[in-house]
């Protein structure tokens, strides 16, 4: 088992989705916006999804309304949706209503944000089961954060339901999740080198780091 929740996010190949199903992760997402690198066809993703059990099913967005977004979700029989950092508040407010689970992104430009993205979260929580705090499109790595913010983004896990996609290794998602008490994290597997086959190296690396043997 893990010692903390493990989002694997944009999806794409059968290899990832057993690969990260093995290793317990809590959520699988695919990628559903037409214009992403990552975008996967519905129809691949539900093929998908019936190779692999134990894991929740998301299905991310961005900029779509509640009403396309519920409609996939009611197709595709998702566990949980994502939305983009944009997303509005109607459409939070309407996903709710629906009882659908929101993971909703927030993507960290500069540490200095953090005193604006609480007043965000503060809005949105009645809404949002988790927000994702993105550090990757960024750039922002966690010695970046020991130097400036760090107490601040202690503060808002403490208050609110965090998850965090950051580019780090064993050591460092260690000694983040010692000091920050997030709900878990984010990571993303990629294209499979030939069909069937690609090197998990760096993300073993991670979920061993994380990993509570049984004893």
């Amino acid at each position: 088992m893990l010692k903390t929740k493990v989002k694997a996010s944009s999806v794409t190949n059968l290899t990832d989705a057993r690969y990260f199903a093995a290793w317990e992760t809590e959520w699988l997402g695919f990628n559903l916006n037409t214009g992403s690198e990552y975008y996967i066809q519905p129809n691949t993703m539900k093929a998908i999804k019936e190779w692999v059990d134990g894991v929740k099913v998301v299905g991310e967005f961005d900029l779509q309304g509640a009403e396309e977004i519920l409609a996939a979700a009611d197709m595709l029989e998702l566990d949980a949706v994502q939305v983009g950092t944009f997303s509005t508040q109607e459409t939070l407010q309407a996903l709710h209503e629906q009882e659908v689970p929101v993971i909703k992104e927030v993507v960290v430009q500069d540490t200095g944000e953090f005193g604006a993205i609480a007043a965000q979260l503060q809005a949105q929580e009645g809404w949002v089961s988790y927000f994702l705090f993105d550090f990757q499109k960024s750039g922002i790595t966690w010695p970046a954060l020991l130097e400036d913010g760090l107490s601040e983004l202690k503060d808002l896990a403490h208050t609110y339901p965090l998850l965090i996609a950051m580019d780090v290794d064993g050591e460092e998602l260690n000694a983040m999740l010692e000091e920050v008490p997030v709900k878990g994290i984010s990571v993303r597997g990629g294209a499979e080198e030939k069909v069937g086959y690609k090197s998990f190296d760096e993300l073993d690396e991670l979920f061993e780091a994380i990993e509570v043997l049984e004893e």
